[in-house]
Order: structure tokens, then C-alpha cells, then sequence
């Protein structure tokens, strides 16, 4: 996953100067400018950083637009509708899914990209593209697989997301993968050790020298801990792995709840629930908004390159990010270390181990696509055979392998 690619990028970025090349409505050859109106400190594609392998520049859409194009009509993006968060795809149909979760998280980032005039388009394409990358079977999957490669390099899903749009997405003829922009790139690699980092190139030198993404890679990261925190609850409540009453010691539910209940006395059951859940998530977007802005005018950036070598700018006031912590360790103890969810994390996580442990021993055993005569990068292509199965992919190849039926 190397950036061996510059002299392509620098190539691809003197030829990419001026405005977008886009036209009015109804009117040829008329120059718009797609990014108007963004504030100085805002990424602007205009200025990107490039592709890895160059491109004409698109007609009737921004750089990012094209991103964000290519992303929804991926195939590791549909993938994601049979992939799950916390409870295990096949459980119900109400569950939220690495799709639906990602819709949301896209949907909370442009509001308040809208907000602080940075770019929509940048911050809905990280944020849809952020989980192409996760296994079935949400964490406990990542983290069985990470075991089983850990002589082997690890397993992060953010470096697979980064492999989906890099490598292993084919739907073009002149390169592999989505050869999407530098930043959106940049905004899909929310974490990476520094080992590899340092095989990244341009991509991973912000994680050796402390500097920070851009506004819009930063406001994708806080509206997915807002996605998932607030749908977690909702789908605890509906499990009836949560209930209501426990809920109580939670400060930014109770005050919710309390407020709730006063303007609409009769209200009970879902309908309540989803009451109080959008008054949390309005809260949290609005005080994001409201902390980031104080941050702007304090640190006054002129450009993006002033975001860079600034501290994180994009943050809840202390207090509201005191309530998010409590709402998340409150999810911890009392959902994910659920004794009814630990036992489908278990199974989970046998499940996975289960497929490593049998490709490993015999790799005849995967499609032909995932074979290599390479035995130190076998691993490795294992792992991607295996993130980019869905849940009930996963069970399905489990069952050909280690169950007797008339199935192959």
C-alpha cells in the first residue's frame, strides 16, 4: 500500500489548477465554481493532492463528488448492507448495518460541514466510505482476525478500508481499486500505528509527525462516535438488551428523557425512544458546531495546511464531552459486554478463526482469486478474502467447510 506513486500525483496536480470543470445549467463552456462559498481553511479539490494514477478532471461534478460517485457504486459499499455493528446481521431486520450506520454518519457530517462552510462533498464521501473495510461481524470479528494475523502484519480496518479503495476494488480498466483523491484517502485512515505509517508514504506522515487531518477528515471521525453511540442505545432498547430504567444514570439521556416527558405526558414506547435519541444527537451536533467555531476564531486558520499544523479543531465543549464519555462507558459495561451479545461474539470470533485456520492449512481451499504462490503474502490475502465477507457470507462458507450436507 505504498505511496510509490508521486511523480503520477504531481503529474495528475499541475494539470489539476483552476476552477472545477463544470458549466451552468443550459449554458456551454460556462465555467461554475462546484466549491463556492467554502471558507479559506476548507479542502478544496481544486487543490487536491491528486489521484495516485492521473485522470481527466470530470465535467459535471467536483474531484470529490466523483469520490463520493465512485464509493456508493463500489462493491464493498453494497457488502456493507450484510455486515453488522453490534448485533450479528441475521438477528432482525430493524438492526442498524455497517450501510445504514454509514448513511447516518454521512448524513450528521454534512450538517455540520454545512455549518462551518467546509466541503460536503469531501466529508459524505469519507464518511461513507469509512467501514468498507470492516469484517463481518463487527468488532469481535476485527478482533479475531487481527489475532490470527499477528505474525503476519495485524489486521486494522482502517488500513483495509484503505486497501478496498487502494487495491482490491476492480471495476476500472486502467487501475486497481477507486484511485480516489489524497483526501479522501487521508479522511478513510482515521488510525494507523506508526510501523505502518511509515510504509504509507505521504499518506502516513502526518501519524510520525503529529499533525492533523483536514476539517473535513475530522468532522467525519466525531460524527461516526455520534452515529454509533446514539443508534446503540436505540438498538439496545429495542433488543431489550437495555432498558429504560438503566438508562437513568446517564446524564444526557435523563435530561432528555425529563424534557421529553414534559412536552408530550402521554408519550411511551418507540415513539418516546426516538424522541429522546434525536434530542441527544441534536444536542451533540449543535455543540459541535457551536465548540468548533469558538476553536476556528481562536486559532484563525487561512488554509488548510494552517488545519494541518494546528491541534484538533473539530471537538465537543468539555462538558457535553464529559456526557458522550459517560453515555459510552454506560454502552460498554451494559451492551457490548452483554452476556447475550458476548456469546455471538464468541461464536463470532470461532467463526473467523475458524476460516483462517482452514485457508491457512490448505489454500486450494479459497477461490482461485484469493490463491497466490507466495506463501509470505498468502496471509494477507486470506484476510481480505475474509473482511469482505458479510455476515451471512461467513456462515455460509463456515458451513461448506466444517459441515456435512449435500451443500458445496
Amino acid at each position: 500500500m505504498s505511496d510509490t506513486r508521486s511523480d503520477i500525483r504531481g503529474e495528475h496536480s499541475a494539470k489539476h489548477t483552476g476552477q472545477d470543470r463544470a458549466h451552468a445549467p443550459g449554458v456551454v463552456g460556462v465555467p461554475v465554481d462546484l466549491e463556492a462559498g467554502l471558507a479559506p481553511y476548507a479542502a478544496r479539490s481544486a487543490q487536491s493532492r491528486g489521484r495516485r494514477f492521473a485522470e481527466p478532471p470530470p465535467a459535471a461534478r467536483s474531484e470529490f463528488q466523483r469520490d463520493r460517485d465512485r464509493i456508493v457504486h463500489s462493491t464493498a459499499f453494497r457488502r456493507l448492507e450484510y455486515k453488522t455493528q453490534v448485533f450479528v446481521n441475521h438477528e432482525g431486520d430493524l438492526f442498524r448495518t455497517r450501510l445504514t450506520h454509514s448513511l447516518e454518519v454521512a448524513q450528521i457530517a454534512r450538517s455540520v460541514a454545512r455549518n462551518l462552510r467546509v466541503n460536503e462533498d469531501l466529508v459524505e464521501a469519507i464518511s461513507l466510505a469509512h467501514d468498507l473495510g470492516h469484517t463481518p461481524f463487527g468488532h469481535a470479528g476485527q478482533d479475531a482476525l487481527n489475532e490470527c494475523m499477528r505474525e503476519h502484519g495485524g489486521f486494522e480496518h482502517n488500513l483495509q478500508s484503505l486497501a478496498v479503495v487502494d487495491e482490491l476494488e476492480e471495476h476500472y480498466g486502467a487501475f486497481d481499486g477507486l484511485n480516489l483523491c489524497f483526501e479522501t484517502r487521508e479522511g478513510i485512515l482515521k488510525h494507523c500505528s506508526r510501523e505502518h505509517a511509515r510504509q504509507l508514504g505521504e499518506l502516513g506522515e502526518r501519524f510520525l509527525l503529529g499533525r492533523q487531518p483536514s476539517l473535513e477528515a475530522q468532522i467525519a471521525n466525531i460524527a461516526d462516535e455520534i452515529a454509533y453511540n446514539n443508534h446503540d442505545v436505540d438498538d439496545g432498547l429495542r433488543s431489550g438488551l437495555l432498558t429504560i430504567e438503566q438508562l437513568a444514570e446517564v446524564e444526557l439521556w435523563q435530561m432528555h428523557y425529563e424534557a421529553a416527558r414534559a412536552e408530550y405526558p402521554q408519550i411511551e414506547g418507540r415513539r418516546l425512544v426516538h424522541e429522546i435519541v434525536r434530542r441527544i444527537i441534536n444536542t451533540l451536533i449543535v455543540d459541535l458546531i457551536d465548540e468548533t467555531s469558538r476553536n476556528l476564531a481562536k486559532l484563525a486558520p487561512q488554509s488548510l495546511d494552517d488545519v494541518r499544523a494546528a491541534p484538533p479543531i473539530v471537538a465537543h465543549s468539555e462538558g457535553v464531552a464529559a456526557q458522550a464519555a459517560v453515555l459510552k462507558r454506560f454502552l460498554y459495561r451494559n451492551l457490548y459486554r452483554h452476556y447475550r451479545v458476548m456469546r455471538m461474539a464468541n461464536k463470532a470470533q470461532r467463526i473467523v478463526k475458524g476460516l483462517f485456520e482452514a485457508f491457512s492449512d490448505d489454500p486450494r481451499l479459497l477461490p482461485p482469486a484469493y490463491q497466490t504462490h507466495d506463501e509470505a503474502s498468502q496471509p494477507r490475502q486470506i484476510a481480505h478474502y475474509i473482511a469482505g465477507m458479510t455476515d451471512r457470507y461467513a456462515l455460509k462458507e463456515y458451513r461448506r467447510l466444517f459441515v456435512v450436507s449435500d451443500e458445496v
